[in-house]
């Protein structure tokens, strides 16, 4: 919606120039008294010109930005929690170790917890130094701080595993969903290639509040999954498989096209994003 001004008894929309003088309202009679204003938080004063009799019918509420701490190379969102449920993650791929650790040190300063996925043994020795008690799991590539845990939830979620091969992806899942205060039911190796194995755990499927699968090749676990179980079913394709895999491609495709109804697919290796999605499902 338009500011709107006051020029003697008209309404002007917001940046439209006008003409006169002598006008005082409210002890606003000049431009200097308005960029004075402005300087206090009372009037934006964003439009070019702005006649000196051009005045505000209200002055605009200056909100309270939300908490960040630009580093240089990074800003810092100290309010993600608050907005959002979680603090801030650090995605440690493609960041110097240096900088990883200044974005640690930030959100420890201010978060209970701090996580960074994608992190190579090179990350965390520089965040060790610099922040106490840093933990590395090594096969999930994350680094966890925990000051003080988060709220701990009720209901359970599942991570469900193909292959030993995707334990990778999946430690990510189950890591993500343990720093963000949630219980967690690890299963492993039940692909499609000896269902049996999947229906001998059908029970502990059965428990958990949401699932996780995580599955290579042709991505069919999670479909089957999906038949079995009345929760909500997360897809995350891996990028394991022979060459017509295409790097996860394929399972991605079949996943996305999945028969089982309530399958939700995300990216290809995409274990944060899948436990994030749980997690926020997990507080309903």
């Amino acid at each position: 919606m338009a500011t709107l001004f006051v020029l003697a008894g008209e309404m002007l929309p917001w940046g439209q120039s006008a003409t006169g003088a002598g006008i005082n309202r409210d002890g606003w009679d000049s431009r200097q008294d308005l960029d004075s204003a402005a300087g206090r938080g009372e009037a934006a004063l964003n439009m070019d010109p702005l006649d000196s009799a051009l005045l505000p019918v209200d002055p605009p509420k200056v909100e309270e930005m939300p908490a960040v701490v630009n580093l240089g190379f990074a800003r810092v969102d100290l309010d993600r929690r608050r907005r959002c449920g979680f603090p801030e993650v650090i995605f440690c791929q493609g960041k110097t170790p240096s900088e990883v650790a200044a974005i640690a040190r930030t959100i420890v300063a201010h978060e209970p917890v701090v996580l960074g996925t994608r992190a190579s043994p090179e990350h965390f020795a520089a965040v060790a130094e610099n922040v106490p008690g840093a933990v590395y799991h090594a096969r999930g590539r994350c680094i966890v701080v925990e000051r003080e845990p988060l709220p701990r939830r009720q209901g359970v979620v599942g991570v469900i595993c193909a292959g030993t091969s995707d334990l990778p992806v999946a430690e990510e899942a189950a890591v993500t969903l343990e720093v963000f205060g949630n219980p967690v039911e690890r299963i492993t190796d039940v692909g499609v290639a000896g269902l049996h194995r999947l229906l001998a755990v059908r029970e502990r499927l059965e428990a958990c509040r949401v699932l996780i699968v995580v599955a290579g090749m042709e991505g069919a676990l999670p479909s089957v999954v999906a038949g079995l179980v009345s929760c909500p079913v997360i897809a995350v394709p891996t990028s394991v498989g022979y060459g017509a895999n295409f790097g996860g491609l394929a399972a991605l495709l079949g996943m996305l096209n999945s028969c089982g109804s309530g399958v939700t697919v995300v990216n290809i290796d995409n274990g944060f994003g899948a436990a994030y999605a749980a997690a926020q499902i997990n507080r309903l």
